[in-house]
């Protein structure tokens, strides 16, 4: 009953948002309006930037006066569509370098598929900051010299149908993405509130599949993103074949004027799968106000708006970003002490310069990988990344960029190494591939999804009113405890002892096919997989296990950035303060940042025993599939032997529930530059 009011007072908090905007009626998450008449700038951007990879250096960065321009850029056609808009500009590794609230924009934004789906994060209200924060880092986390993705491509390879629209269809290649970079990682490094910092950085509600995050780039090279949040929906576009007009992207497209992604590698100039991605649905000539003539920013009063502090991270003014590369960053190329030269790998350092995560031994009592295997896994997984044609990367036959992460049975991070201009977002979601694979396929899975808390966190009460200063925070009814997500899960696998006697050794392949909310995957009027709801009851927003397990931390996060503004928090009525982030997503440390449902991770073994897991990212599911699978088959080569690939009797696709056989691995037909291989995979 509490939810139905709950939802029945979204809508109306909605409509009358919309309605005092002057807006028309949203669809999708989408803010659509009439299209007004502009001018026609030309786009400034060259057709092909010349850039595959190589070309960032200690200059890429956004300056404070390129951030002034862009805010400006972003105001007036704002104030063009009477359309008040939260704007944050970020770097390319989720610095927030500015946050700027126009007078009278909503502060708020409720999270919502617009499905009609109770529960999950389905009409929760957060931050509208929080909502812009997402979408720039969404956009620029996915975003390289060799393709220009923005939020809107998000949405279009997350969802349950790729394309979206389309019911006959399988899910999208990066479904889940969504619950990763979270702001209670234990892997991306937190904000210190002050300023820019090696990252990358969390996005304070994952990642987003809501239009209005544009990436950005100087000489080819993407160097940040724009996110707009105007639109009092935080949802998605449910339809990827109309061409509606989504006001938050029409002022984030302003704002990206002279700092545009090469129009050439720009995601529709892109397939997956087959299909066409999508970048934005409007183009410079269609806006309401020429960018180019936008007043300067120093000519915005008290009046426009101001700079605005976000607590735990940003300060009320502009601060430069970041150079991608270089130590400042967080990410920098490999010393010849740390990985061999001729890789051209790159590592994730702290403010020392330090490597975060280099070869390590695992941590299990016996068995345990050693520095030299995790040191060989590592080598020889970059080895066939940089052999291996990119799927979603110009120009076409560009080399691959991949993250590549080992972790140990107990879900510790033993090494991360990566290609040079490989994705920012795949440093948290490499982590939770091969943390997946291993916990999955653990015969200590059952007694730890036994033993996480049940979601427990609601709702703020009565939505978030910045007119007073109390937050009060309420139970809604419990979701399921974990632990029946097992029974489910071995009911429909028919096997007793799933995911507790080591019998099955999963992929994240084959434990995301059992996450869709149709199974098989796409098929439609089919039943769920066991970690997911029925498709009626499921949304980006409630996935299942996935979401169940960090769901009380991302909503205490919102909690604590609300007590760090100065709210009072009350949960259940209880005046309660908040504690610093716990690093650690579900309570589960071999799980700790979450869990993945897309491909790229395999379980590694010796022998018959479980040792760890590995995953790749980067450049199509089918290549990261190759990378990791293929890495560790030649690392096990390489080391006579001594560690390898699941029996092929327990892997997961020995397993056919409903009749539909469970896949392991996909890995392309020809995947390599300048070879005539093929099925490199087979056999292994």
């Amino acid at each position: 009953m509490m939810e139905a009011f709950r939802t029945a007072q979204g809508r109306l908090l909605a409509l009358a948002v919309s309605a005092a905007l002057g807006l028309a009626a949203c669809s999708g998450g989408s803010n659509s309006g009439t299209e007004p008449p502009g001018t026609s700038p030309p786009p400034p951007t060259a057709n092909d930037s010349g850039c595959s990879g190589s070309c960032a250096n200690a200059d890429s960065f956004l300056s404070v006066q390129d951030i002034e321009k862009i805010i400006a850029q972003a105001v007036a056609e704002a104030r063009a569509r009477n359309l008040p808009a939260t704007i944050v500009v970020s770097d390319r590794v989720g610095n927030v370098l500015a946050a700027y609230r126009m007078a009278g924009a909503p502060r708020t934004q409720r999270v919502s598929s617009e499905r009609g789906v109770l529960g999950g994060l389905e009409n929760f209200d957060i931050p509208a900051e929080f909502g812009a924060i997402s979408k720039a880092l969404t956009s620029v986390y996915f975003s390289s010299e060799g393709n220009a993705f923005t939020s809107r491509t998000a949405g279009q390879i997350v969802q349950e149908h790729f394309n979206p629209g389309d019911r006959t269809a399988p899910s999208g290649p990066l479904f889940g993405v969504q619950i990763s970079n979270l702001p209670c990682s234990d892997i991306n490094a937190p904000f210190d509130g002050i300023g820019p910092s090696p990252g990358p950085h969390p996005a304070p509600v994952g990642l987003a599949a809501d239009p209005g995050g544009i990436s950005l780039y100087k000489a080819g090279v993407p160097v940040g993103a724009i996110g707009v949040a105007a639109d009092p929906i935080y949802g998605l576009d449910a339809d990827a074949f109309d061409r509606d007009l989504d006001l938050d992207e029409a002022i984030a497209v302003a704002g990206s004027y002279g700092f545009a992604g090469p129009i050439d590698r720009r995601a529709d100039r892109i397939t997956a799968g087959g299909l066409a991605l999508r970048y934005a649905n409007i183009e410079f000539a269609e806006l309401a106000r020429d960018p180019a003539a936008a007043a300067p920013f120093a000519s915005l009063g008290a009046g426009d708006g101001q700079l605005i502090a976000v607590p735990g991270y940003t300060t009320a003014e502009i601060q430069r970003g970041t150079a991608f590369g270089q130590p400042e960053s967080g990410i920098r190329a490999a010393t010849a002490s740390e990985y061999p030269s001729e890789l051209d790998a790159f590592v994730v350092v702290d403010r020392d310069n330090v490597n975060r995560f280099p070869p390590r031994a695992g941590t299990e009592a016996s068995g345990a990988l050693t520095v030299d295997e995790v040191r060989t896994l590592a080598i020889e997984s970059i080895k066939v990344a940089n052999r291996t044609r990119a799927q979603v990367r110009r120009p076409l036959g560009s080399q691959a960029g991949e993250t590549v992460v080992i972790t140990d049975s107990n879900g510790v991070v033993l090494a991360l190494v990566r290609t040079r201009d490989a994705l920012v977002d795949a440093v948290d979601v490499t982590t939770q591939k091969a943390r997946t694979a291993a916990f999955f396929s653990n015969p200590q899975a059952a007694a730890d999804l036994a033993a996480a808390a049940p979601q427990r966190v609601g709702y703020f009460n009565a939505g978030l009113d910045f007119g007073n200063a109390v937050a009060d925070l309420f139970v809604v009814a419990e979701s399921p405890l974990a632990s029946n997500y097992v029974s489910d899960f071995r009911d429909f696998l028919g096997l007793s002892g799933a995911l507790a006697d080591g019998g099955v050794a999963f992929s994240t392949r084959a434990v995301g096919l059992l996450a869709r909310p149709l199974y098989p995957d796409g098929v439609p009027g089919t039943p769920p997989g066991p970690l997911a709801p029925p498709l009626e009851q499921w949304s980006l927003f409630k996935t299942g296990l996935q979401l169940d397990l960090i769901y009380n931390q991302l909503a205490l996060s919102i909690a604590r950035y609300l007590q760090d503004g100065g709210f009072q928090i009350n949960i259940e009525g209880t005046p309660t303060t908040i504690p610093p982030a716990a690093g650690n997503c579900t309570g589960i440390d071999r799980i700790a940042n979450g869990f993945t449902l897309f491909p790229g991770g395999v379980p590694i073994y010796r022998g018959n025993q479980l040792v760890g897991g590995i995953g790749a990212s980067g450049d199509g599911s089918d290549q990261s599939d190759l990378v990791a699978f293929l890495g560790l088959s030649n690392a096990g080569a390489a080391l006579g032997g001594r560690i390898g690939q699941a029996p092929p009797a327990i892997r997961a696709d020995q397993l056919s529930p409903r009749g539909a056989r469970l896949l392991y691995v996909q890995c392309p037909q020809a995947p390599f530059n300048n070879s005539n291989e093929q099925y490199v995979c087979e056999g292994l």
